[in-house]
């Protein structure tokens, strides 16, 4: 399997991951948090095992590139209560994105889409680098209240118990 090559492990938000880059040969930025890598990269996967990204808010933008296996489509909620549904995949003819950036402050939910594969994989580059501390998991208290007009599509993209963040560093 794909995930086993990649020595992927599961991640807290559905899918699996592996950092494959941080930019530790760089200077640190300073942030209210505390000290970021200026940038960090993931391989991340799902597979009709976890075919959810639950949906989450990072502080940092990320930069998101689709590779292969099935499309994977992006529910985005920003700020203003916007929705947005976006798929990422290969066929561009069709409007599937091989990229995707998603700013600091959208909260965003991402799902494997049916096809032959039964994976679908990107890589993201984050900046300031990823860190836990700088990402809220999505809960229905917390969504359902702020945006209850997207309810009926967040319900089942949002992980239904709190899990503790591993830290980063």
């Amino acid at each position: 399997m794909v995930a086993k090559a990649l020595n992927l492990s599961g991640h807290l938000e559905g899918g699996f991951y592996r950092r494959t880059y941080q930019a530790d040969d760089y200077a640190t930025l300073s942030t209210e948090k505390g000290e970021r890598f200026i940038l960090t990269s993931i391989f991340y996967m799902l597979t009709r095992e976890s075919p959810i990204g639950h949906f989450h808010l990072n502080k940092s933008d990320i930069v998101h590139y689709y590779h292969i296996g099935d499309p994977i489509r992006y529910t985005l909620i920003y700020p203003d209560g916007k929705l947005e549904q976006v798929i990422m995949g290969s066929d561009v003819s069709k409007g599937e994105l091989l990229q995707l950036t998603v700013k600091g402050g959208i909260w965003k939910s991402s799902e494997l889409l049916p096809g032959d594969y039964g994976y679908g994989l990107i890589s993201e580059a984050v900046a300031p680098g990823f860190d836990y501390a700088d990402m809220i998991l999505g809960t229905n208290v917390l969504l359902k209240d702020k945006f209850p007009q997207h309810w009926h599509i967040m319900e089942p993209l949002i992980q239904e118990q709190a899990i503790k963040h591993p830290t980063t560093r």
